[in-house]
């Protein structure tokens, strides 16, 4: 499966600058495809953790190859809930 595949491709790499990669999701909304690439951290997850996560990512996709249609690259964190 695709997912997995990428998956294995940037797992390493991301935890080299300790973000944890959770889930990789290819699917299509609105008629666009889209990478959804799910990370997380010991930390909170803040804009400069999704755009270093981002510059680690777009290399290995772009050598990889593993997609050949035209995608959206979606990196996000995980929701935490709120204390109660």
């Amino acid at each position: 499966m695709i997912e997995e595949k990428i998956f294995k491709s940037l797992e390493e790499k991301l935890l080299e600058v300790e973000i944890k990669l959770v889930e990789v999701l290819y699917t299509k909304e609105s008629g666009e495809n889209i990478l959804r690439i799910t990370i997380d951290k010991d930390t909170l997850i803040n804009i400069d953790d999704c755009l270093l996560a981002t510059k680690i990512i777009n290399p290995i996709l772009d050598k990889d190859d593993y997609i050949k249609e035209s995608y959206i690259l979606d990196v996000c964190s995980i929701e935490k809930g709120g204390e109660e």
